[in-house]
């Protein structure tokens, strides 16, 4: 399986030389990098080719690595049903530089385009409907963002006093804490209640 795979990915990549910047096989999956401008003309060719039908967008996702130039990779999921076989398209993108939509390959990328947008800023062109999914209106920043702070910025209430629910700016009740997970009291311990017994069933009593 894995020879048959590997030469459907040399297929791939030589079909697409100057589109692909790098290729491999990682438990039985193809996962292969391209240009941002030729995203288009890769997602197109992988799912007309026929040696290829990867027909079926499964899902789009991003991440996000800060110390990176590019600091942001997007990547798709393809299935091909009538062969079996999924690959893995990475494209990787500098902060507030769009990708290439991918709707018009995938009708269904619009929403998975939008959930990037929403949760780590990456914008993409000629987005049909580039706007929030997921958090709410007037939401700050983007919430997947490791820079994101883990308490947001304001938090969200019901006041009973004025009947509708109000947004307020964070309050902690105590500061960061720097943890320690070396420590007995904050790292889970390597001997956990209870295996003592397991330890000394082996053993004989004198």
């Amino acid at each position: 399986m894995d020879l048959v795979l590997r030469e459907l990915l040399e297929y791939i990549v030589d079909s697409m030389p100057s589109s692909v910047t790098g290729s491999s096989l990682t438990k039985g999956e193809l996962i292969i990098g391209v240009q941002r401008e030729s995203l288009i003309q890769v997602l197109k060719f992988l799912r007309d080719d026929v040696n290829c039908q990867f027909k079926m967008l499964i899902d789009i996702c991003g991440v996000d690595y800060p110390d990176r130039d590019q600091r942001f990779e997007v990547v798709y999921n393809l299935l091909s049903l009538s062969h079996n076989n999924r690959i893995r398209v990475k494209v990787a993108v500098a902060e507030d530089v769009a990708v290439p939509s991918a709707t018009v390959v995938f009708s269904c990328a619009n929403w998975w385009e939008r959930e990037a947008w929403d949760l780590y800023g990456i914008p993409f062109s000629d987005h049909p409907d580039l706007r929030r999914i997921l958090t709410d209106y007037g939401f700050e920043g983007h919430p997947l963002r490791k820079d994101f702070p883990l308490t947001g910025y304001v938090e969200v209430r019901y006041d009973d006093a004025r009947k509708r629910v109000v947004y307020e700016p964070v309050k902690l009740t105590q500061e960061f804490r720097s943890f320690d997970f070396l420590s007995p009291w904050e790292g889970t311990p390597t001997l956990l209640p209870g295996d003592e017994k397991a330890t000394n069933a082996g053993k004989g009593t004198a």
